[in-house]
C-alpha cells in the first residue's frame, strides 16, 4: 500500500504546473499567510508523532509520521514553486509561529500520560488539520493550492479512521 501512496504523490506534484515566473504575487496574501501556517501545521503532526513513536513504539505513528514527512514536501513544493519566503526549523518540537508551538508543547504533554492518551492526541491533530485545510480551502482560488489541500484532507481523514480504530480497542 505504501508505494502506491508514494507513487500517487509524486504523479500528484507533478502534475503542478511549475511558476516559471517566480513571483508570489501570483498568490493572495492570505493564500501565502495559509501555506506558511499549514507547513508548520504539518510538521507539529509530524514532530509530535515522531516523539510518540519513540516514546511508545506504537505502529501507526511511525506510519503516520512518514505520510506527514510527504505533506509538508508538498506545501514547501508550493512555496518554492511560487518562490515565496518562509522560516522552517529542521529542529524536532521548534516552530516559529507561537500558537502553534503552544500546541505541540501541549500536544507533547498529553501523549506522554498513556498510549490511550497519545493516540487521542492523533486524533485531535487530525481533527484539527481538517478543519483548518478545509478553511484554507475556501480562502483559495489558486487551482495549485486547492489540490493540494484536497489531498491532505483526504489522507488526513484518512489518519483520523486508523486513529479511530486504535482507540476503539480501549472501549
Amino acid at each position: 500500500m505504501k508505494p502506491v501512496i508514494n507513487k500517487l504523490v509524486i504523479i500528484l506534484i507533478s502534475t503542478i504546473p511549475f511558476n516559471f515566473y517566480g513571483q508570489s504575487a501570483n498568490l493572495s496574501n492570505q493564500e501565502i499567510i495559509d501555506l506558511k501556517y499549514m507547513l508548520e501545521e504539518e510538521k507539529v503532526a509530524h514532530d509530535v508523532y515522531d516523539y510518540l513513536d519513540k516514546k511508545w513504539h506504537l505502529k501507526i505513528f511511525g506510519n503516520i509520521k512518514q505520510s506527514e514527512q510527504r505533506h509538508m514536501e508538498m506545501v514547501e513544493y508550493l512555496l518554492n514553486s511560487y518562490k515565496v519566503s518562509y522560516q522552517f526549523s529542521d529542529e524536532q518540537g521548534m516552530f516559529y509561529n507561537e500558537h502553534l508551538q503552544n500546541m505541540y508543547n501541549d500536544l507533547i504533554e498529553k501523549g506522554s500520560k498513556s498510549e490511550f492518551d497519545a493516540l487521542e492526541v492523533g486524533k485531535m491533530i487530525e481533527v484539527v488539520d481538517i478543519e483548518d485545510l478545509e478553511k484554507a480551502l475556501k480562502k483559495t482560488t489558486n487551482s495549485d493550492i486547492s489540490q493540494v489541500y484536497s489531498t491532505l484532507i483526504f489522507a488526513s481523514n484518512n489518519h483520523l479512521r486508523a486513529f479511530n480504530r486504535n482507540l476503539s480497542r480501549f472501549n
